[in-house]
C-alpha cells in the first residue's frame, strides 16, 4: 500500500504540474451545468437535483476516460514507465497508484458541478443522500475506468485522444445524461439502458433522490464492468509482451 500511495502522490504532482490537464476534465460538466440546468431547471428542486446528479456522472466519465485513455497512452511513450515494470515490487503498485490518482481528481472534477448546483439552483441533498452519493461516485467510476485503461493501453498517444473523444460524446448522449430521466427522444429511451452511462447515472438518480433503478440498466453497467475488465486486461498483457518480446 505505501508503494502504491507513492505511485499516486507521483501521478498527481505530474498532473498538478500542467493545471489544463484538471481544468480539462471539470470544463464540460461545469458548462453544461450552467448553460443547460440552471436556466432550465434550476427553479425545481426535484429536477436540479437529478440533472447534477447526471452532471456529475457526466464527469465522473470525462475525467476517467481522458485521463486514463490518454495519460496511459501518453506514459507508455516514456522511458520511465517500461523501466517501473522491470521494478522488484512488479507493476501493481504503479497500477494501483495511477487508480488512486485518478480517483482523486475524479472527485476534484466534481467541486464545479456541485459548487455551480448549490450556488445558481434549488437542487437539494439530505447529508445521507450526500453521503450515499460519494459512495456512488466510487462505484461508478469502475467502468470508465476500465474503458479508459483499455483504449490506453490498446492504442498509441495519438490514437487514443481521437477513440477517448468519439467514444465520450455518444456514451453521454445515448446513456441519457443530457436530458431529464423521463424526457429523452425515443431512441435514446431504447439503447440507453443497454449503455454503461444509463446504469451508472441512474444509480446517481438513486443515491439523491426516490428514482428506482431499471433492472436491465444495473444488470448491462455489471457485464460492462466484467467485459471491459477483460479489455483492459487483454491489453495490457499484450502491450507488455510488446516491450518484454
Amino acid at each position: 500500500m505505501r508503494l502504491a500511495l507513492v505511485h499516486a502522490r507521483y501521478q498527481l504532482l505530474q498532473t498538478i504540474r500542467i493545471p489544463v490537464a484538471v481544468f480539462g476534465s471539470a470544463f464540460f460538466p461545469a458548462v453544461a451545468m450552467l448553460f443547460f440546468v440552471v436556466p432550465f431547471a434550476g427553479d425545481d428542486p426535484t429536477g436540479a437535483t437529478y440533472a447534477t446528479a447526471a452532471m456529475v456522472t457526466f464527469a465522473v466519465m470525462s475525467a476517467n476516460i481522458f485521463q486514463y485513455g490518454v495519460g496511459v497512452a501518453e506514459d507508455r511513450d516514456q522511458p520511465w514507465n517500461p523501466y517501473t515494470r522491470t521494478l522488484p515490487a512488479g507493476a501493481a503498485p504503479a497500477f494501483a497508484g495511477r487508480v488512486l490518482a485518478g480517483l482523486a481528481l475524479t472527485f476534484l472534477s466534481l467541486l464545479p458541478v456541485v459548487v455551480i448546483a448549490g450556488l445558481f439552483t434549488d437542487a437539494r441533498i439530505s447529508p445521507g443522500a450526500f453521503g450515499l452519493a460519494v459512495a456512488v461516485v466510487g462505484l461508478i467510476s469502475v467502468p470508465f475506468t476500465l474503458m479508459g485503461l483499455a483504449i490506453g493501453y490498446a492504442l498509441p498517444s495519438k490514437a487514443a485522444i481521437v477513440v477517448a473523444q468519439i467514444v465520450f460524446f455518444p456514451l453521454a448522449f445515448g446513456g441519457g445524461l443530457l436530458s431529464a430521466p423521463d424526457a429523452a427522444p425515443a431512441f435514446v429511451r431504447a439503447i440507453a439502458p443497454y449503455l454503461p452511462t444509463r446504469g451508472a447515472v441512474e444509480l446517481m438518480w438513486a443515491a439523491v433522490g426516490d428514482w428506482r433503478p431499471a433492472p436491465v440498466a444495473v444488470a448491462m453497467l455489471g457485464v460492462w464492468v466484467v467485459a471491459l475488465a477483460a479489455l483492459a486486461g487483454w491489453a495490457y498483457r499484450r502491450d507488455e509482451g510488446r516491450r518484454f518480446r
